[in-house]
């Protein structure tokens, strides 16, 4: 389609790289005043809120993208997410990975591109040790490790039945669980705005950019390649042309600034002590690996996986919140193991 928009000096590719910044830069805005986090959503105090935030997305988003494929306009018959060999291992591996990371660092990898276009300095350090250690996982000196993982394969499950029943029962599900969180109208008709953001990218780049000549690889929203894409444009941008990814981690963080700007939320923080800042950097590096390992994070498998049909991505996606589940767990146990005791120990006589 892309050959008719009527473009003369610009390729696809280049216009992919607008429109993810676009995309992006709704999305940081309305995750931003919608506070959307899977971590949240899971474990975090606000759960019940949180999780009715994340459900309303999703089903916006299954509803979407499977409307798209009914009406012929994408497939995802030769996406990675169809792979006929599922590394099972891999995704397992890395699901339990990136949840684990994501307790550690108290946000995912969309959660903490948000806070760090807000001033959050914790969230720029996990950013950029996320980042480096994905494209060490993908092109590095951690891509045996990836590969090792990756050679245990199962053939790909398919989902029986028609992909349109699974969408509405997935979707019914997911507004089930929007409707009894408690959350007002606002927020989830916000929530629904940001679950339009997956069909809206898997469109854009499928169908309306879709160039024969010129050709763009099918994506959504998701953070882990466009963080590993990013630093590597950034450091060799001469060399290497943007992407839609750079584009949507450039916009994801100009459009959270920007809301936190105009909205007053806008502030520095950084580190309280050095033991916060290496339990960070480890989460971030779990993250990085985990996130390779699995195919995508919470946004890349979850909230844009999970409405392709994916097995894969659904894989990843329990993986991710089992490996939380278990790290909030441990955490919980090792901090009241650490507290003091509550009453007074009996002094020995002098």
């Amino acid at each position: 389609m892309f050959a008719s928009l009527g473009f003369e000096t610009l390729t696809a590719p280049q216009v992919a790289v607008w429109f993810g910044a676009l995309v992006g830069l709704a999305f940081g805005a309305l995750a931003q005043v919608t506070r959307f986090c899977l971590r949240r959503a899971v474990v975090g105090d606000d759960a019940p809120a949180a999780r009715g935030i994340w459900a309303m997305a999703l089903a916006v988003a299954v509803l979407g993208t499977q409307g798209a494929v009914a009406a012929d306009l994408i497939s995802f018959a030769d996406h990675r997410f169809f792979a006929p060999d599922l590394p099972v291992l891999a995704i397992v591996a890395g699901g339990l990975m990136f949840g684990t990371g994501m307790v550690l660092t108290r946000g995912c990898a969309s959660r903490l591109t948000v806070l760090a276009g807000s001033g959050n300095l914790r969230a720029v350090l996990v950013l950029v040790v996320f980042a480096v250690t994905a494209h060490a996982s993908l092109k590095g000196v951690l891509a045996p490790v990836r590969t090792g993982l990756g050679a245990v394969t199962m053939p790909l499950p398919t989902l029986p039945g028609s992909a349109l029943v699974w969408a509405g029962l997935i979707a019914a599900i997911a507004v089930w669980i929007a409707v009894r969180s408690g959350n007002r109208a606002l927020p989830l008709a916000l929530a629904a705005l940001l679950g339009a953001l997956v069909p809206v990218g898997w469109v854009g780049t499928g169908f309306v950019l879709r160039d024969e000549f010129d050709p763009v690889a099918l994506e959504s929203l998701s953070f882990t390649l466009p963080a590993a894409e990013s630093l590597f444009w950034i450091v060799a941008s001469s060399s290497i042309p943007a992407t839609f990814g750079v584009g949507l981690l450039g916009g994801t963080l100009a459009g959270a600034g920007l809301l936190a700007l105009i909205r007053g939320e806008f502030r520095w923080q950084s580190f309280e002590t050095p033991g916060q800042t290496g339990r960070y950097i480890l989460g971030a590096m779990l993250m990085g690996l985990g996130g390779t390992l699995a195919g995508g994070c919470t946004v890349g498998a979850g909230l844009a996986g999970i409405p392709t049909l994916s097995f894969a991505a659904m894989l990843a996606f329990a993986a991710i919140i089992a490996g939380a589940l278990v790290a909030q767990r441990i955490n919980a146990g090792s901090r009241v193991s650490a507290a003091p005791p509550t009453t007074r120990q009996s002094q020995p006589a002098a």
